[in-house]
């Protein structure tokens, strides 16, 4: 990684123009995120260190009982910081990515001209306190080995994934019974196309950070209920989406196509989609789909690569033959490297992406092989748009600032107070009929960023 002085230069009037917003004004979303929802996550991180008790002692033995109170010790500390508004301190652990969060939080300091001069969990930007939050559980974990490697979180990625299950059987029923993909009309593998988007949107409202832990499975039947969510979609320019995977396919030389997507949550919303990925395949739309995590846990619901195996593992072992087949097929994907999975600590950093050429060449460079990039859910977004204060109006391809790796597309529900590429007036007349539009998941976009 690199922080050069140019990024702080160049990005710095911009990043204290929009911290004045994404400072937590009281009653916003930012705010109650940070003053409510933030604890009550740490909270839950606890609890479930105290129910695993006799499993550290089994695994380890004292040594084990004594790392859950080390951790328990220092996630109680973090709480207790967040709720006081401390100042935000340095990691301390010797992880890849220590120091560079620590030069951003210096960054931060750097643009406080006034008081003690040191950025505290109320008056920083969202974006940086929530991403070091979860830095910070992460940093307790790893100061309290030999739990180091527990995942605080993936209790409740598998249950989101268990609870699903009649949805996901359906789901798979669907998938198997449209292969061979081949041989349907290109109208019908249109239609299909469109369909998969759809659910794979709407897949993107099983976030656990949203609901602060608590279950947010996928139980009501989703591929029947796409008509009826249709109008919640606010902004939809999937028909550019297909107008250039098309033509891809037929002027690719040799005939390859590399699809990227940038995972947001595992459970519900990973077979979502790979799904999606599984029909670009069998369609002939894509020959290969890259497929990028998160490094570490994060954001309570996002994909690790255990979550990305143990789903494809469980797929293939379960006992319904729809969901059976769907990971055998995965796992042969997987196999032929026709599937393949990528982690890099830049997913898990507090930048935004246009910053990535500079922090992260190598993963900017990795991306740029793609045809198209497909980001999914609500943090990849605000990351995309730097976590500004944008207008409504403001086109989605100047909110990138610049980002542009590849062709690439923004599927997500809308969990936060920022949305660009609105038309004139569409803002104003939502917020008349549902004043709490841009925070619930109820409405979704997909956004377009076409071939420079």
């Amino acid at each position: 990684f690199s922080f050069p002085p140019s990024f702080l230069s160049s990005f710095q009037m911009d990043l204290i123009y929009d911290a004045c917003y994404w400072t937590l004004f009281p009653r916003s979303f930012a705010y109650l995120t940070i003053k409510d929802r933030t604890p009550q996550i740490l909270t839950k991180v606890i609890d479930t260190l105290h129910r695993h008790k006799s499993e550290f002692f089994e695994k380890h033995g004292e040594e084990g009982v004594e790392a859950e109170k080390k951790a328990i010790s220092l996630l109680s500390k973090l709480r207790n910081e967040l709720q006081t508004d401390k100042p935000i301190i340095p990691l301390v652990d010797k992880c890849v990515d220590t120091d560079i969060w620590n030069q951003y939080l210096e960054y931060q300091r750097s643009l406080l001209n006034e008081g003690d001069g040191e950025p505290r969990w109320f008056f920083s930007p969202w974006l940086f306190v929530e991403c070091y939050m979860y830095r910070r559980i992460h940093e307790a974990i790893m100061q309290s080995p030999p739990i180091h490697d527990f995942d605080v979180f993936k209790e409740s990625k598998d249950e989101n994934f268990f609870e699903s299950q009649d949805s996901i059987n359906a789901l798979c029923t669907h998938l198997l019974q449209l292969k061979p993909i081949t041989d349907l009309g290109e109208k019908q593998i249109q239609d299909e196309f469109f369909k998969l988007l759809q659910i794979s949107l709407w897949g993107n409202k099983c976030d656990l950070s949203l609901s602060g832990g608590e279950s947010s499975s996928q139980k009501a039947d989703i591929i029947n209920s796409l008509k009826d969510l249709k109008p919640f979609i606010l902004v939809n320019e999937t028909e550019s989406l297909w107008a250039l995977l098309s033509k891809l396919k037929k002027t690719a030389e040799p005939p390859a196509v590399r699809v990227d997507i940038v995972l947001d949550n595992s459970g519900f919303e990973l077979v979502t989609d790979l799904v999606f990925a599984d029909f670009l395949l069998s369609s002939e739309l894509a020959t290969e789909i890259h497929f990028h995590g998160k490094i570490i846990p994060w954001f309570v619901s996002d994909v690790t690569v255990r979550d990305f195996e143990w789903i494809v593992e469980h797929m293939k072992g379960s006992h319904l033959e729809s969901m059976s087949a769907c990971g055998a097929a995965w796992e042969a994907y997987v196999g032929m490297k026709k599937w393949v999975y990528h982690d890099h600590a830049f997913w898990t950093l507090p930048h935004p992406f246009c910053a990535m050429p500079q922090v992260a060449p190598d993963l900017y460079a990795e991306l740029q092989k793609a045809g198209v990039v497909l980001f999914k859910g609500d943090l990849n977004y605000r990351k995309l748009m730097g976590d500004r204060k944008w207008k409504f109006t403001v086109p989605f391809h100047q909110a990138l600032s610049g980002f542009h790796p590849a062709p690439l597309c923004s599927i997500r529900t809308l969990k936060c107070e920022l949305q660009v590429g609105l038309q004139p007036g569409q803002a104003e007349h939502l917020t008349a009929s549902d004043p709490h539009w841009l925070t619930t998941g109820k409405y979704g976009i997909f956004q377009f960023d076409g071939p420079l």
